[in-house]
């Protein structure tokens, strides 16, 4: 029997707006978590070098595989054989690969509630069962080690988001030391979503790999390195695993593209292009705390990292696609509606994405404060 799973809304409002695009109306794309940069110059540069030179095929690198590796040796003190480091079609089939590794069908997944639409939907589809766990303002929309602890019996798995989609929140040390802590213990395996690494506001963000050399870690070029398109990602996995990944990888996926292979590495040497582009969030993120509260979204996730406004808007709907899909056809704004990342309270947030231009942000923020004073009034 082959499992049902829900939509992801976004990809719906999405569409509309790319609709309303082609008929010449302008539209502004806050709903995806894409940055509107493109891939860093030296990436595009040696794109172009070997299109010139090069007929391509099935390729793993094991040059890029070093470098990841090195990567968790200079930024989280962690040294990993490259050989643990699987290249994937971007972060989705790495969180695939660590699913059909790590569990059976049957298993039980813990994850917070609000979080990424696919962590839910990935585990239905494969046959496993989402825990999910009600995460709130009084815990910052994130999991805490006593929440954990406190599941009976104890999940076969925990999912780990810092900093976390929809809302930018980032564990703080302390607890996450204590969350693995608790999944050491209680035998729970750990996969961490580290997708946002780089993408901080409040400092440096903890590797999982620093505290639990077992943990399943997945990455991708996508959003610290702006390279979405190119479908780069990895999945770091545990020694004893290593087989069973590329078995899976191999199988299912192949390889990722030789091309994006090749602009990854070159990508990993513009680090000052990609810290500019953090400067451009930090500074569409304060447009947006300082604007949205006097519209009346007092009630935001604090966005700690990542590129996300996750703002509750149950005092104007308990429908937030409907919402976000009439706030588009008004405004030309398109956003994400928070029942994508939450089903039972989800209905009362939206989500925006701050990865566009400054001047974009601008313009959105001009044409939401008329439409949320009608909303309001």
């Amino acid at each position: 029997m082959t499992a049902t799973i829900d939509p992801f809304h976004a990809i719906a409002i999405s569409r509309l707006a790319h609709r309303m695009a082609a008929a010449g109306e302008p539209v502004i794309h806050m709903e995806f978590g894409q940055p509107s940069t493109g891939a860093p110059p030296k990436a595009i540069a040696r794109a172009h070098q070997i299109l010139d030179t090069d007929g391509m095929g099935y390729w793993e690198s094991i040059t890029l595989k070093e470098r990841i590796a090195r990567h968790y040796a200079e930024n989280h003190g962690t040294a990993i054989d490259p050989e643990r480091v699987i290249l994937t079609n971007g972060a989705s089939p790495a969180f695939v690969l660590a699913l059909s590794c790590a569990f059976a069908p049957g298993a039980r997944v813990a994850l917070a509630r609000p979080g990424y639409v696919a962590y839910r939907n990935v585990l239905k589809a494969l046959h496993m069962v989402p825990v999910e766990i009600a995460c709130g303002e009084a815990e910052r929309f994130q999991l805490t080690a006593a929440a954990i602890e406190a599941l009976e019996p104890a999940p076969d798995g925990l999912i780990i988001a810092s900093p976390a989609n929809p809302t930018g929140t980032i564990l703080a040390d302390a607890e996450f030391d204590a969350i693995v802590a608790v999944c050491k213990r209680r035998g729970i395996r750990i996969l961490s979503d580290e997708i946002y690494h780089g993408l901080s506001y409040v400092g440096p963000t903890k590797s999982a790999l620093e505290l639990d050399d077992q943990a399943f870690v997945i990455n991708s070029f996508s959003k610290y390195f702006s390279m979405a398109g190119w479908r780069l990602g990895w999945l770091v996995v545990p020694s004893d695993m290593i087989d069973a990944a590329r078995a899976r990888m191999g199988n299912m996926f192949l390889t990722p593209p030789s091309l994006a292979q090749h602009a990854g590495l070159a990508a990993f040497d513009e680090r000052d292009v990609l810290e500019g582009h953090i400067d451009t969030y930090r500074a569409n993120r304060a447009l947006l705390l300082e604007a949205l509260p006097k519209m009346g979204l007092r009630r935001i996730a604090p966005p700690d990292g990542a590129f996300y406004i996750y703002a509750d808007i149950g005092h104007l709907t308990d429908d937030s696609v409907a919402f976000c899909t009439r706030l588009l056809q008004d405004t030309g704004v398109a956003t994400a509606p928070g029942v994508d990342f939450d089903p039972v309270e989800g209905r009362h947030f939206m989500r925006f994405s701050f990865a566009v231009s400054t001047d974009r942000v601008e313009e959105a923020l001009r044409r939401l404060g008329p439409w949320f004073a009608k909303q309001n009034g």
